[in-house]
């Protein structure tokens, strides 16, 4: 009730507030533009431009409104259907003007930064490197997500053969290995020695935790629907297959007990439908719900605060809904048991952009890591705190240079800082917070769901690659959603990456020992959104290495399943040093997969073993090959098949 309080409060004031600041916009805007037109392009012409525009909309309805109800007047007592027709009139233009001063598009922005100039220390075995995988196969491009039974996360809608297929090749391009029990040996050693602990690999009795977005997330009596709203049920998180094919690879793969792994978002609870997925293949990994009960494990909340905020109670306040900017200054606090007690973490963020932080991938996965209710007082640490509001955004801190409570969270040495993988699930894509999925429209997707997966041991490369996607996908032209085009969105990217664009007076401390955080990783934005290249792709710069599985400019949807056994042709050939390698299996069998020499020779074993029905990946490093033609051949009962491939150095 408190909460509905202030936001009809807030709503009178935003009234209020909406036709003075169409007035301030519609006044700036004459005043700069038509002394000399082409300030119009200026960015913040493009900011005034909609609120004026859409305040002069709201003028020319009301006044429409106004004309027709007094044309009605005139008529009613004599000529009835023409009064009719003029109220309807009335009725139309003053909903419309009503609706006026609903929150503006966000007009597209152009970057601030340069194309290609990295900043920040690049992480990784491979460092910056993001790998992503696309696959239309891992999703229903017919899924309708409008009522119960046919969400999004479902098995019918979400193929778990293909899913696992492209988190374990992601897992293998990643590390530069051959097997997954390899490459999650290889992260948990690079880790370990990261962290001044040995060259060693996971150790018997250590705990993982990992960390999802549970958003909206409901368990009810098993008779009733898994979320009793609708709008919930279907709202984008974090979907249960990646976190299951990740499962496999460390308890199947590497041999990590069961006992031993925590998975959930202990601020939510772990709905029905993830539960039978997850629990029925792994009964004794502990799922943490915020309720407990149904075989669920409780979260436990911690005792003593260990996340310190560097602003030093100067912008974060507790808060309410309605305006982020009151209440309390916010000093620290505390998390849950799960992550503090975690050797290591795993995130598996849900690719979407927000009305409040521009986009949620990693960094704002760690609002869910605290023991309080909600994350309200956190919010004025995000470039738009209180949203959109009908007159404006009265607490935004758009631009850069700001203190953003994402840094402080990405550096903490129990979040960010105590992560050995980093996973953005981008398989459906949500356009806001609290609401469902929608299909991107830019190519590679050109109208289907998104279908991808990201991977990364490197936080801001991985949201840097994400925030590109987001922006460019997320524009006038495509979605009312243009929540990316904020100025300032990337600034925690900035910050994390490069002390240098620090905010005077702020050093990022969260652990307030005295030790303020080094680079956390890359930052940097591609070239086009055509070519999707980074720093390390076009061998300009030591930024961000973006490693795409298949060729992602291909808008073929295919079956779920293949008809026949195909060796696809490698990508990218001609290559250096290494190149992915697709193929597909109809049924499941023994399949043998090599490299050969110009001579006959092989050079090496890509896939010797048994591989279920789907379409696979793996990735083939020639770095100590020199250049010239190989060729690779897949080979099952009764079918045979060679690409060519060219290395060139």
């Amino acid at each position: 009730m408190k909460n509905l309080l202030e936001k009809i409060s807030a709503s009178k004031f935003n009234r209020f507030l909406f036709p003075v600041t169409g007035i301030l916009a519609i006044i700036w805007f004459l005043i700069r533009v038509i002394p000399k037109p082409s300030r119009a392009s200026y960015p913040c012409m493009r900011v005034a431009y909609p609120i004026a525009s859409t305040f002069v909309l709201y003028l020319l309805g009301l006044a429409a409104s106004a004309f027709a109800l007094e044309r009605m007047k005139k008529y009613w007592k004599t000529r009835y259907w023409t009064a009719a027709g003029f109220f309807v009139i009335a009725l139309v233009t003053g909903f419309l003007s009503f609706q006026a001063d609903q929150p503006p598009v966000f007009a597209n922005s152009s970057y601030l930064d340069t194309a290609n100039a990295p900043i920040g220390v690049a992480r990784g075995i491979f460092p910056g490197r993001v790998v992503w995988d696309r696959n239309p196969d891992a999703t229903n491009e017919n899924c309708g997500n409008r009522t119960f039974g046919d969400a999004y996360y479902l098995p019918k809608n979400t193929n778990m053969t293909v899913v696992d297929g492209m988190v374990r090749s992601s897992l293998l391009s990643l590390t530069g290995t051959s097997t997954v029990r390899t490459a999650w040996d290889t992260l948990f050693v690079y880790f370990n020695t990261k962290k001044g602990k040995g060259a060693t690999g996971y150790r018997t009795g250590e705990k993982i935790f990992i960390k999802t977005n549970g958003i909206g997330s409901t368990v009810v009596d098993s008779s009733n629907h898994a979320i009793t709203d609708l709008t919930s049920y279907i709202e984008s998180r974090t979907s249960p297959q990646p976190v299951l094919a990740l499962l496999r690879g460390l308890i199947n793969d590497y041999g990590v007990p069961q006992e031993n792994i925590s998975v959930g978002d202990p601020q939510r609870d772990v709905q029905n439908e993830y539960w039978d997925l997850w629990h029925t293949e792994f009964p004794n990994v502990k799922y943490i719900c915020n309720k407990g009960g149904q075989g669920r494990t409780l979260a436990i909340k911690g005792t003593h605060p260990s996340v310190f905020f560097s602003d030093k109670g100067k912008v974060l306040r507790s808060g309410s809904w309605s305006d982020m900017s009151v209440g309390s200054p916010v000093y620290q606090d505390t998390l849950y048991k799960v992550i503090e007690d975690a050797d290591y973490m795993i995130y598996v963020g849900a690719l979407k952009v927000h009305e409040r932080a521009g986009m949620t991938v990693i960094g704002k996965l760690n609002f869910g890591s605290h023991i309080r209710q909600n994350a309200m007082h956190l919010h004025m640490g995000l470039v738009n705190p209180d949203g959109f509001t009908p007159g404006g955004n009265k607490n935004s801190r758009f631009g850069y240079g700001q203190y953003r409570v994402l840094v402080d969270l990405l550096g903490h040495n129990k979040l960010g800082g105590n992560t050995v993988l980093f996973v953005a699930d981008g398989l459906w894509g949500g356009r806001g917070a609290n609401l469902e999925p929608v299909k991107f429209k830019m190519a590679p997707f050109n109208n289907d769901w998104p279908s991808s997966i990201f991977m990364s041991q490197d936080p801001i490369a991985l949201e840097s690659v994400c925030y590109d996607i987001l922006k460019a996908e997320f524009t006038s032209d495509k979605h009312a959603e243009t929540y990316p085009q904020m100025v300032g969105v990337d600034d925690h990217l900035h910050q994390a990456a490069d002390s240098s664009n620090w905010p005077a007076g702020i050093r990022y401390d969260p652990e307030n020992d005295g030790t303020p955080i080094g680079s956390l990783g890359v930052h940097e934005h591609w070239n086009n959104a055509t070519a999707m290249e980074y720093s390390r792709n076009l061998k300009t710069g030591n930024g961000i290495e973006l490693l795409k599985l298949t060729p992602v400019a291909s808008a073929v949807k295919e079956t779920a399943l293949p008809e026949q056994y195909v060796l696809e042709q490698n990508y990218p050939n001609p290559f250096n040093p290494s190149t992915m390698v697709g193929y597909r299996v109809p049924v499941s069998g023994h399949i043998t997969l090599k490299v050969y020499d110009a001579a006959g020779r092989a050079v090496a074993v890509l896939v010797e073993g048994e591989r279920a029905a789907g379409r696979y990946t793996v990735t083939w490093d020639a770095s100590d090959m020199a250049s010239g033609a190989y060729f690779c051949r897949l080979t099952t009962e009764g079918f045979t098949q060679t690409r060519k491939m060219l290395l060139i150095r």
